[in-house]
């Protein structure tokens, strides 16, 4: 290319070599420039690069074959924020009603069970009182316990019986008293009876006298010939050991004629709706008064027993001095929860059996004492 005349003229120092090299540059840069403005504008039409992108761009193999990210990325490439963390998730923040919930669903001290409930810590058992009102009482660990399976208990016909290995170890008793009026012991005997445990006599609660029970002789008589097992039992309110004594004399002389299988009771209580002689008595006394009858009957070669009901035999006496002796348990219910150990239970008194007209007082004997 050829320049003009003028220029030639007017430009001395610079050779047209010279302004050749410059023209050449000048071209040079403003193609590179054009280029760059025609990249960049490309770009601009095909949208931002994504940062998956960027990172996969980014990123570089070394030579032993782990990819490293590029250190400018990681520096200012980011775009992800806390909330697309998962590990947040993780904690959730604590607010006004949840903390409220919580404190309301938590059991307060009231709804937690107490540690030592005696009525499952199989250590203390129920005992009613003569007010009516129940109370745990703890179950000495000194006494003997029973240890009757009472799933293996039978009522056939109101008669009770107890079963092992699928035979019967157990005998059916009634007791009986004047208040029974006649009794029919052959007919009671057929009905299944084994064994009858027939009244001596008893100690007024109000007069304090001895008295022989009205049907005593004619019963104890009668039931021997119907082939009956035959036991005793005096109603006791001997308020010192004096009259105990005086009690056990008045049932050995009452026995002297009549030979006996089942064991002599001594059976002491109080007087519904009435005021007895022995309401005053501490449970040492009553023990000490019960425990000389029964050694005083002892002696002369008898077996012996103890009569009470649940709360008799656990608050009213000292039975850990009483040891040597039966229980025959009084408790008018299905299964018995007296937790020591005892031979007889008397489990009703209103039982309807053939031999006796009105109600009648069944029991059931663990034990034989005909073979005693």
């Amino acid at each position: 290319m050829r320049l003009p005349d003028e220029f030639e003229e007017n430009n001395s120092g610079l050779t047209p070599t010279v302004l050749s090299a410059i023209v050449a540059v000048t071209l040079f840069v403003g193609a590179i420039l054009v280029m760059v403005l025609l990249m960049n504008n490309q770009n601009n039409r095909r949208g931002p690069v994504t940062a998956e992108k960027k990172t996969e761009e980014s990123t570089e193999e070394s030579s032993t074959g782990v990819i490293y990210p590029d250190t400018n990325l990681l520096v200012s490439g980011s775009t992800l924020s806390p909330d697309d963390l998962d590990f947040w998730d993780k904690y959730p923040q604590q607010t006004e009603e949840s903390t409220q919930a919580s404190k309301e669903s938590a059991p307060t001290e009231s709804e937690t069970v107490p540690e030592n409930d005696p009525a499952t810590d199989g250590k203390h058992t129920m005992v009613k009182n003569r007010d009516g009102k129940e109370e745990w009482v703890l179950i000495s660990p000194y006494l003997p316990k029973n240890d009757y399976d009472f799933t293996k208990l039978v009522c056939q016909s109101e008669l009770m019986k107890y079963y092992e290995e699928g035979r019967q170890v157990s005998y059916v008793g009634a007791d009986i008293s004047k208040y029974d009026d006649y009794v029919d012991f052959v007919k009671l005997k057929k009905a299944g009876i084994n064994f009858v445990m027939i009244r001596v006599g008893a100690r007024g609660y109000g007069t304090g006298q001895l008295v022989l029970d009205e049907y005593f002789t004619d019963n104890i008589k009668r039931a021997g010939d119907a082939g009956l097992d035959v036991g005793v039992y005096f109603s006791s309110q001997a308020i010192t050991v004096e009259e105990a004594v005086e009690e056990a004399a008045m049932v050995l002389e009452a026995l002297e004629d009549y030979k006996i299988t089942y064991p002599v009771a001594f059976d002491m209580e109080f007087v519904e709706n009435d005021t007895a002689r022995i309401e005053n008595l501490s449970k040492t006394e009553k023990t000490e008064i019960a425990k000389t009858f029964l050694d005083t009957v002892a002696a002369e070669g008898y077996m012996t027993v103890i009569y009470g009901n649940k709360e008799w035999l656990i608050k009213e006496i000292d039975m850990s001095k009483l040891t040597a002796y039966d229980v025959w348990l009084s408790q008018l219910q299905d299964v018995p929860d007296y937790p020591y150990r005892f031979t007889m239970w008397q489990y009703t008194t209103s039982a309807s059996v053939d031999g006796i007209a009105g109600y009648a007082s069944l029991n059931v004997s663990f034990i034989d004492y005909s073979e005693k």
